[in-house]
C-alpha cells in the first residue's frame, strides 16, 4: 500500500519537494560524557534536565505536526473513533509529549529519594517528652524553572 501511495503522490511530491533522508542526529557525546562523570542524583538530574530541555522544542514540533495531520484526516480529530487514523495520530502526539513528562517525573523521583527520603519504617525509641525533631535538610537552591 505504501508503494502504491508513493506512486499516486508522485505529482504532489514534485510540486512540493521535501527534504530527503533523516534529520541530522543530535550529538549526545557531551551529555553521555557528563553522565558518566556524574556521582550524585543532583548531577545526574542536571545532565538529564539539559537533554530534556534541548529535545523539548523538537518533540513539541513533532507532536504539533501529528495533531495537524490528525486534523487533516477528514477534519475529525476531536471526535475520532478509537483506532481510526486521526485517533492514532492524536495518541502518538500525546505520547511524544508524555515521554518528556515521564522522564521529568523520573528525575523528580530520583531527587525526592535523595533530598526527601521516606521516613525509616523501623521502630525507634520514642523521643523524650519536650524534645524536638531535627530540622529537615536544607534543600538545594532553586534554579530557574522550566516548562515541563
Amino acid at each position: 500500500m505504501k508503494r502504491w501511495a508513493r506512486r499516486d503522490a508522485e505529482p504532489f511530491r514534485k510540486a512540493h519537494p521535501l527534504p530527503e533522508g533523516p534529520w541530522r542526529e543530535p550529538d549526545f557525546t557531551p551529555y553521555l560524557d557528563a553522565l558518566a562523570a556524574a556521582q550524585t542524583p543532583a548531577e545526574i538530574e542536571a545532565v538529564t534536565e539539559r537533554v530534556l530541555d534541548a529535545a523539548e522544542p523538537t518533540i513539541r514540533a513533532l507532536s504539533d505536526y501529528l495533531v495537524a495531520a490528525a486534523a487533516r484526516w477528514q477534519n475529525q480529530n476531536r471526535d475520532a473513533a478509537p483506532g481510526s487514523p486521526a485517533n492514532l495520530l492524536m495518541t502518538a502526539a500525546s505520547r511524544a509529549r508524555s515521554a518528556l513528562a515521564l522522564a521529568d517525573e523520573a528525575g523528580l523521583g530520583r531527587l525526592r529519594a535523595a533530598y526527601d527520603p521516606a521516613p525509616d519504617s523501623t521502630p525507634s525509641t520514642s523521643p523524650q517528652p519536650g524534645a524536638t525533631a531535627a530540622p529537615p535538610p536544607v534543600p538545594p537552591s532553586a534554579g530557574p524553572g522550566h516548562g515541563r
